[in-house]
């Protein structure tokens, strides 16, 4: 199946300080992003419903740039990316997302971003 790189990008009015901890500290992400996660030094083990999905961290700027690693993607040029940056114009936060999936549920995965990320603009309030 042939792979293919999907970029979002998503406004929010909370700050990228606030963001960051959401996208980096345990009891965040479970509020938006997984059931679980456990992280050990640069290792995240994702937990969805009893589905572990372990992914590296492998590039952390504080409040700028998280990119991670799935497991399964080793040796491959595939990253979860999360660039945060602010707007000159209207001072709100961006995070940009870039994610890989298969080809054929490019869709499926750009809704479940759009749904992932109404979620977290409500967990941050923002």
């Amino acid at each position: 199946m042939k792979r293919t790189s999907i970029h979002m990008e998503f406004l929010f009015r909370a700050s990228p300080n606030i963001l960051y901890k959401f996208l980096t500290t345990p009891s965040c992400l479970i509020r938006w992003f997984c059931d679980q996660v456990d992280i050990q030094n640069d290792t995240f083990t994702f937990d969805w419903s009893g589905s572990e999905e372990v992914a590296y961290l492998i590039e952390d700027i504080e409040e700028e740039l998280l990119r991670f690693q799935w497991e399964s993607a080793e040796g491959t040029d595939e990253y979860l990316t999360f660039k945060i940056s602010t707007s000159p114009v209207t001072r709100e936060t961006i995070l940009e997302i870039s994610d890989y999936c298969d080809d054929d549920e490019a869709d499926d995965q750009k809704q479940l971003w759009n749904s992932q990320m109404e979620t977290l603009r409500a967990a941050m309030g923002g």
